[in-house]
Order: structure tokens, then sequence, then C-alpha cells
């Protein structure tokens, strides 16, 4: 999903040995939303249209399913030291409601997924993406001692209610012991909505303040419907999710994260834990990952914002004086936020200063884009301690 456009070209072209349909199916058709096949999943990419969907979240409230993340749940006895075994979080300093992002790495220290875990009382909440799911759960399977359980919550939805007005919607409809305005980003709780039990996150993929809210599969239909009746909330569809995320600075695995790419190529830095962990150097690929966190990689992920107004893809070149081909755009589209076309590529470290212009080659044309600050449209989280 590097960007609206080529999500779109993507999912109708994939053909999916088995589709699975999201909870929600028939409530995006109802509404109208275009739905496609992708990574094996009917799922909703637009329903009034990209620019509009993107436009409005920014401004208000987004409810987007992601029904289709993995959702698990560990637990078991050294659950902490087991999982630390296999991803660069500080696990055991993780406490009850936070949440962390990490990476779950291969022998080299690349990338296999990124994922989100939080601390629930019965163990490790993680969710990992949609595409790799089941390769995740192999590998922890695989991976993980015969103590550790590993439960696959395929029985939850997984909703996200994104924007300027989310808090103040979700507001009007959550209980529980502790009020909404408890939670800061990265933290989640228990609560209550339209009387299902809700596991609730201050957290999401667009660079605005938010909440990503799992329940009972069962429930999907008439949360969704409570949240969409709302005058500041509109669905949106994953096209706009795509759009929002690359104005964010938010990698998408597959396309800005690989096996190829290590956390400080991809400049995920942040998520090598504590300074114990780097101190201790036992998760995987620690000798190259700490290396090329002291000495820095040959190629880094950087932010281009690309001259006039055409887009350029995922899979474009970045191309040296002679039109060798020196790097690779990963994900390109159009920013609706700036009114320019922008994208992430790998380049090569000495080119990945902000103000460096690169060519970029497609489709036998040569554009010229700058280096750029990341993210292009800035984060609207709500920190802790936060005034």
């Amino acid at each position: 999903m590097s960007d609206h456009s080529n999500l779109i070209d993507q999912a109708d072209d994939y053909v999916a040995p088995e589709t699975e349909l999201l909870p929600l199916d028939a409530w995006h058709r109802a509404r109208g939303a275009r739905m496609v096949t992708f990574a094996g999943y009917e799922m909703p990419i637009q329903y009034d249209g990209i620019m509009a969907e993107h436009l409005w979240t920014r401004e208000s409230a987004g409810l987007f399913d992601v029904s289709h993340m993995g959702q698990l749940l560990l637990s078991g006895d050294g659950l902490d030291a087991a999982l630390e075994a296999l991803i660069p979080a500080d696990v055991a300093g993780l406490t009850l409601g936070a949440q962390r992002y990490s990476l779950l790495l291969d022998e080299g220290g690349g990338i296999l997924d990124d994922l989100m875990i939080s601390r629930w009382p019965g163990g490790i909440y993680m969710v990992v993406n949609g595409a790799t799911k089941y390769d995740d759960l192999a590998h922890l399977r695989e991976n993980l001692p015969d103590a550790i359980t590993i439960n696959h919550l395929d029985d939850r939805a997984l909703l996200a209610l994104q924007g300027p007005q989310a808090f103040a919607v979700l507001k009007r409809h959550v209980g529980g012991d502790y009020p909404l305005e408890a939670l800061t980003f990265m933290r989640g709780g228990r609560f209550t909505i339209a009387g299902a039990d809700a596991y609730i996150s201050r957290s999401g993929y667009t660079g605005e303040d938010g909440f990503e809210i799992s329940i009972p599969a069962e429930a999907a239909d008439r949360v969704a419907t409570l949240l969409a009746d709302e005058p500041e909330v509109k669905p949106i569809g994953l096209g706009a999710r795509d759009s929002l995320r690359l104005e964010a600075d938010l990698p998408l695995y597959g396309h800005d994260l690989d096996p190829e790419v290590t956390p400080i190529m991809a400049g995920l830095g942040f998520a090598i834990g504590s300074k114990r962990r780097r101190e201790a150097a036992d998760f995987p690929g620690a000798t190259r990952i700490l290396m090329e966190r002291e000495q820095g990689p040959v190629a880094k992920r950087v932010g281009l914002i690309v001259e006039g107004r055409q887009p350029v893809r995922e899979g474009a070149a970045v191309v040296d004086d002679d039109d060798s081909e020196i790097g690779k755009v990963t994900s390109g589209g159009f920013a609706p936020t700036l009114g320019a076309p922008i994208a992430m590529a790998y380049v090569p470290a000495a080119l990945a200063t902000a103000g460096t212009v690169v060519r970029i080659a497609q489709r036998g044309k040569v554009h010229r884009a700058t280096v750029a600050e990341m993210p292009f449209v800035p984060h609207r989280y709500v920190r802790a301690g936060a005034k």
C-alpha cells in the first residue's frame, strides 16, 4: 500500500487463493464503499473519494476498519525474556497499559514485521500486520518456548478513530473505571462501548490524535454505527489511510520495510529498546544493528518532496548524473495536506541530508526531488505531561 493509486491498482490485480471477509463487510457495502481484494481480504478502499476522506480526517474524525490486522495475546511463564529474544523492545519494562512499537527481526537484523505490543493483565497483547500475520504466528510458534501460549484473537475486530475530534466523539460513548482523558499517546485500557467490552489505546497510523478500539467481532457493527452516526465522523477507506501515514512518516511493511532493511536504515533506531537492551545486545541482528547505530548505515530512508504535480511511485529509481540507479522509491503519492507530491526512498547515506536534490527516473522521465525532514505533516499526538 505504497500510495493510494498503487494500492487500488494492486488490489484490483491481486487474486487471493481464498478471500476472507471483514466483520464489517456488509456495513461497508451499505455505505457505498469501493471494496477490492487485497492480501486475501475484501477491504474498503474509499467511500467519498481519497482526497476528501484524507482531509476530513485531518480536520475532524475518520473511522477506519483495520480488522485485517493480526491481534495476538501471548502469555506464560518467562514471557518477557522469551519475547525479548525475538524483538529489541524493553518488554520487561512495559508497565500495565503501556504500549510500544517494536520489530520482529531475523538473525541478520532484517525486519520481518513491525508491530505494537501492550501489557495486558493476562500477558502481552500484540498487533501485527495483516499481510504477514500468519508468517508472524509461525515465527513466534517456532521460536518461543513451549511454556508460552499464543492466542490468535481472530474473533475480535479492530477499529481506529482518528483526527482532532476523535477524543470528543469517543468520550461521549465510553464507560470504564477511569476517564478517557487518562489515556495519553501509547497508553491503553479496558472500557465499555455500545455494551461491549473494549480495549482502547490512544494510538494510530495517521499522525493525528486518535484511538484504536479492539472489540468482539459480534459488536463491530453496532460500535461502528454508533461512532459513524456522529456528525464529526465519516468512514474512511484504506486509500486515505495510506496517504495519511505517508505524510506522517509512518513506514509500511512490505514496501518501506522488509528483510533487506535494518531498523537503522529505516530510521527506526528509537525501537531498539532501552539502554539495558542495547548493552545486553541479545536481540536478533544486534551486532549489525548496533554497529550501524554507531557508525551509520550505508543507505537511509528519506522523505522527498517532488517538483511539479506528478507523483513518483513505488519502484521508481533514484539515479545519479549518469542515470545509474543508486536508490529506490518505496512509497509515493500526492499529499493532500501539502498540495504536492511526496515520497519515501532509500538513498546512499551521503545523500540523506535535508535539502539535497536527487533525480528520480520513472517511465522514461526524470523528476527532481528534494530530501525533506519528516514527518511532512507534524504529528498531533497527545503525550503525557503535554499542556
